[in-house]
Formats: structure tokens, C-alpha cells, sequence
């Protein structure tokens, strides 16, 4: 009697582990797409008894979990959080589940931590951070184990990353800069408000604006840009002395978060003194005070477009051994004003 080959014989002609067929059999784990092949292959040419059910396997769409790491769980990012969920569930290549996780902290240490606590759990990672040497390292370490890491929003500059999503920066100062000009009534001074230069995409919207500003516009003064942290407290002090300061406050850009404070002190002062103000995100407070004409303009992030990209780029990763470096996808911002709000 012929003796039927078994699950040992099956790894040991595909070249793989018997764990690794037995993910493969009953879908325990994620297994790339490469993998799966060499074990069908193999099964068929052995003769193996469950080669029907590893090609049901094929066909089925395989599980994922991907995670990410958002900022704190503001508005905005809790609106971002629900539109990376969405996309998941939309996504039809593989059965996704999402685990999105919101940062109290800042510090790199905290993040660190956080990355490493998270990476055991995932399949991939895509993340919102400031730069800084120890988050390079912890994210070129997770991928040195053949997991993907993505950035959000603001990039980082390890060249290991495996792709990176986000609004453009470039455009978004350039932008401020051309509605600042066009709608101040007189040269005068300009505010800038930064969450940290450590965000690399906000300090490319400040440079954007300052370039555009020279380039454009040079009888305008610009003031040393004001670290707000993205915390609407200091925002708000900021703008209120900012206000109190100089008299020839023309105009105010927030290049991060903070919108907030901005607009309480705007409030507060007369809508004949108020300078022309350009911040970030439409949410329920920007929103009304584009309505109320406090603020003039406020530069949207795509999410829903950012969101689609990344489910799709950390499904395509998952599916190859060797990670790939994905393009960068910036997309021009959503342009709100009162007329199309």
C-alpha cells in the first residue's frame, strides 16, 4: 500500500516549515502570497490529499491586520482614524482587521515604546510621528523583520520606510502665501504658528510660505514662526499677545494644529482689527468660523484619499517577501471657504 504523503512531507518539498503549511491549511496566521504558491505547487506534485482545500485557499482573500499609530485623539484624527477603518472594510484583497491606536505623548521615548508594543500584533504599520533619531531606528528595526512601516501625514527621514502618505506640504504653504497676499489690505507683519519643525511637513509648509512670501511678496515682514506644540492653550496665548504686540498684524498661518486657539482669539478681537488668518483641517470649530468670516481660509487634509492609498499599499506589502519602497503620495489639499463649507 502506496503510503499517503503528509503535512511533513508536503514542507519538506515546498521548502517551508511545517507551521508555515499549517498557516497555510487553516489561515492561523497571515502567509504571503509567494509562500502559498510554492505550497500548492508542491502539494500537487507530491500527490498531497488536501491540494483542493489549499487551492480554495488561493481564492480566498487573506487575513490582515494592520495598526496604526495616530496623534492624540483630537478631532481630526479621530475623523482620520474612522476613514483608515472604512477603507480596510472596503478593501477587497484581503479581510482586514484594524487596530487604531491614539498617542497621549510626543517624546520619542513614548513612541518608541508604543511602535514595539504594537509591531507583535500587526501585519503592518503605518504611523504620524515627529523626527527624531530613536523613531528611525525603531522603524528601521520593525522592518528589518520583514514587517511594513508607513508614515502619515508628516514623513521621517530614515530612507528604510516603506512608503509614505500625506497632503502636500509644498502646496499648502504656497497656498497660504497666495491667499495671504491677495486678501490683506496692506503690507504689514505676518504671525506663523508651528506645531513643532520636528513634523517635517510642517516645516516644509512654513519654508513654502516663506519662499512664496520672498518670491511674491517681500514688502511683507515675517515673524519668527511660534511652537505651539499643536495645543490650543498656547495657540491662543500666542495670537492674543501677537495681537497685543503689533499693530500692523496683517495676517496669522498656523502650518499645524492649534486652529482652535487661533480662532478664540480672533473672537475676541473686533472684526475690523481681525488680521487675515489661513489654518489647517475642517472641523466643526474651523467650519463655523469660516461661516462667522474669522478665519478666511483652512487647508483639508484628504483623508478619505489618504486613507484608500495606505490600506491598499499595506495590503500589496503584505502579499510579497521582499517589502517594496512605495512612491510618495502627496496629495494636493481641499481648499475650504466660506462659500464652499
Amino acid at each position: 500500500m502506496v503510503k499517503r504523503p503528509t503535512i511533513y512531507d508536503l514542507a519538506l518539498a515546498a521548502g517551508v516549515s511545517v507551521a508555515t503549511v499549517d498557516r497555510v491549511l487553516n489561515r492561523r496566521l497571515p502567509v504571503r502570497e509567494d509562500t502559498v504558491l510554492l505550497v500548492v505547487a508542491a502539494a500537487e506534485r507530491i500527490g498531497y490529499h488536501a491540494t483542493s482545500l489549499l487551492k480554495r485557499r488561493m481564492t480566498e482573500v487573506p487575513p490582515r491586520r494592520f495598526g496604526f499609530l495616530l496623534q492624540k485623539p483630537y478631532v481630526f484624527y479621530q475623523n482620520f482614524g474612522r476613514e483608515l477603518v472604512t477603507a480596510a472594510k472596503a478593501n477587497r484583497e484581503v479581510e482586514a482587521k484594524t487596530l487604531v491606536e491614539f498617542m497621549e505623548e510626543v517624546q520619542p521615548g513614548y513612541i518608541v515604546e508604543r511602535l514595539n508594543q504594537l509591531a507583535p500584533k500587526v501585519d503592518a504599520i503605518a504611523i504620524v510621528a515627529m523626527e527624531n533619531p530613536q523613531v528611525n531606528q525603531a522603524v528601521e528595526s520593525i522592518i528589518a523583520t520583514g514587517k511594513p512601516v508607513f508614515t502619515l501625514l508628516s514623513p521621517l527621514s530614515t530612507t528604510a520606510v516603506t512608503g509614505h502618505f500625506g497632503a502636500d506640504s509644498r502646496k499648502c504653504g504656497r497656498i497660504a502665501g497666495w491667499t495671504i497676499t491677495r486678501l490683506a489690505q496692506q503690507e504689514g507683519r505676518i504671525g506663523i504658528l508651528v506645531g513643532s519643525h520636528r513634523y517635517l511637513n510642517q516645516e516644509t509648509s512654513e519654508i513654502s510660505f516663506r519662499t512664496y512670501m520672498r518670491e511674491h511678496a517681500p514688502g511683507f515682514q515675517l515673524l519668527e514662526p511660534i511652537i505651539n506644540l499643536d495645543d490650543e492653550r498656547i495657540a491662543y496665548e500666542a495670537v492674543t499677545d501677537m495681537l497685543q504686540r503689533y499693530p500692523d498684524l496683517v495676517a496669522i498661518y498656523v502650518c499645524g494644529g492649534g486652529q482652535e486657539g487661533l480662532i478664540r482669539a480672533l473672537r475676541e478681537v473686533d472684526s475690523r482689527a481681525r488680521p487675515v488668518a489661513v489654518c489647517n483641517e475642517l472641523i466643526p470649530t474651523t467650519r463655523a468660523a469660516l461661516h462667522d468670516g474669522v478665519i478666511d481660509l483652512a487647508l483639508g487634509t484628504p483623508i478619505q484619499s489618504i486613507a484608500v492609498c495606505v490600506i491598499d499599499s499595506m495590503a500589496k506589502a503584505c502579499a510579497v517577501r521582499q517589502l517594496p519602497h512605495v512612491a510618495p503620495f502627496m496629495a494636493p489639499p481641499d481648499i475650504f471657504i466660506s462659500e464652499n463649507v
